[in-house]
């Protein structure tokens, strides 16, 4: 099944806070965090007011589909807020698929097609944590992320474009 990527838009404020919802991601056998966790000040500057002019992001549809299954997005997130950040301008990345779309290899294409959006906009780096027991970090590596620190246990990682 093949993919194509439109751009993550204001209108889709909706979509991504459901994407942002499946991104905090806990081993298993936790759950989804409760739609609460979206709320918190360290949660929600990943999503809230989505369309300022240096967020980039895609979202993903299956061909002949009209709804996402996916969603992959980058945001400058100032006074050194967020525990992806490194400096000013170096965007913090999510990326999240729904289930059924997990683990068959979307979230490489996806990750892919937003960096290429990055490169495109002049972005020279872009950051991201995730948990060490996530086994996307070895999809983050595949396309190009390096681990560069630990923070509060999550691995830090980077990757220039």
């Amino acid at each position: 099944m093949s993919l194509r990527f439109s751009p993550l838009l204001p209108q889709h404020q909706d979509l991504l806070w459901n994407f942002l919802h499946i991104a905090l991601w806990d081993p298993p056998p936790a759950g989804l965090r409760p739609l609460e966790t979206l709320q918190l000040p360290p949660v929600r500057i990943y999503a809230e007011n989505w369309g300022r002019d240096s967020d980039l992001g895609v979202i993903a549809h299956t061909e002949g589909e009209e709804n996402p299954i996916g969603a992959c997005w980058m945001r400058l997130v100032p006074d050194r807020m967020g525990l992806a950040y490194v400096d000013e301008q170096t965007p913090q990345l999510g990326i999240a698929l729904l289930p059924a779309y997990q683990h068959k290899g979307y979230g490489k294409s996806m990750m892919l097609a937003a960096l290429d959006v990055a490169r495109q906009h002049g972005i020279k780096q872009v950051s991201l944590t995730v948990h060490p027991q996530n086994p996307a970090a070895g999809m983050y590596a595949s396309c190009g992320f390096v681990q560069t620190g630990v923070r509060n246990s999550y691995l830090l990682m980077q990757v220039t474009l």
